[in-house]
């Protein structure tokens, strides 16, 4: 069968069927999929009851897989493959994180607007999210679609943000919620990235506005100046008109361009479970291609 979109906001995000992505895609799926990543950015899959591997093997259908912030944190993991990343408030034990736990900052920090590995280059392209288990309330995930963010920005802006560049460092969003306690080590295993505010996106060849919470700063301005100014333009990229809140259900699939999009996760009771797990792939020449 061949692919089948469903739009679900005004600007981007479709719900997708008519490939069984539990088993191997063909070269026409990928590229099908790519060409609607391309037009939509954000792709909702409901009803996919993936193992681990299944979801490992989608992914990298795609691209090489991308480890992200575990290329810091060695700690002890619950799943079966550190290729998964563990989107969840259980520790390795199995059992629910304590309030105060490293696992929770984790979540707090993805309540923050950002795009996945965007503190490191080569970037993420796509992720994917993979709901199991759900808590009785909360927990939704908000995208903002950062190419009609640069459409609705004023002509005095875009003509101040063309050729600005920011730095985007892998620890800033823990520094700001209070957790400093890193090691020179930790801090330099993932040096800033620097990337231009505007950046003409790959596949889709639109114009988009990258920030995100991961940008600490414009490259040649003042510190608190350049904050001040990149928290303006956050601001205006999550206006509600460019933002789509997806309602999990169990055995949804999100898939979504790093590139183009912001994520965060909503507030949830954090002593009720929540599971669910995270592929991602690198943003790569050879992804370039595939997405082309």
């Amino acid at each position: 069968m061949s692919l089948k979109l469903k739009p679900l906001h005004p600007v981007f995000v479709a719900e997708a069927s008519g490939i069984d992505i539990t088993r191997p895609l063909s070269d026409t799926q990928v590229r099908q999929i790519n060409a609607a990543m391309n037009e939509y950015a954000v792709l909702v899959w409901r009803g996919q009851a993936l193992t681990g591997q299944q979801q490992i093997d989608f992914a990298k259908s795609f691209g090489p897989l991308d480890l992200g912030l575990k290329k810091v944190f060695k700690r002890q993991e619950r799943l079966e493959d550190e290729r998964l990343i563990d989107i969840s408030n259980v520790d390795a034990q199995g059992n629910v994180a304590r309030r105060d736990s490293p696992k929770n900052l984790s979540n707090f920090a993805n309540q923050l607007w950002h795009s996945d590995s965007s503190f490191q280059n080569p970037r993420a392209a796509y992720s994917m999210l993979h709901a199991l288990v759900l808590p009785s309330w909360g927990g939704t995930t908000e995208f903002a679609d950062l190419r009609a963010a640069y459409d609705s920005l004023p002509e005095r802006t875009r003509a101040e943000i063309e050729g600005l560049c920011a730095e985007h460092f892998a620890l800033h969003t823990r520094i700001l919620l209070g957790d400093d306690a890193y090691t020179d080590d930790q801090k330099k295993t993932i040096p800033p990235a620097v990337w231009p505010l505007v950046q003409t996106h790959p596949g889709s060849g639109r114009k988009l506005l990258f920030v995100g919470v991961h940008a600490r700063e414009i490259i040649g301005w003042p510190i608190a100046e350049g904050r001040m100014y990149l928290q303006d333009l956050l601001e205006h990229a999550t206006q509600r008109e460019h933002v789509y809140r997806h309602e999990w259900q169990v055995h949804d699939l999100v898939m979504w361009d790093n590139r183009s999009t912001l994520h965060r996760g909503r507030r949830y009771d954090i002593s009720e479970r929540r599971e669910l797990r995270r592929t991602t792939i690198e943003d790569v020449p050879e992804a370039h291609l595939m997405a082309a």
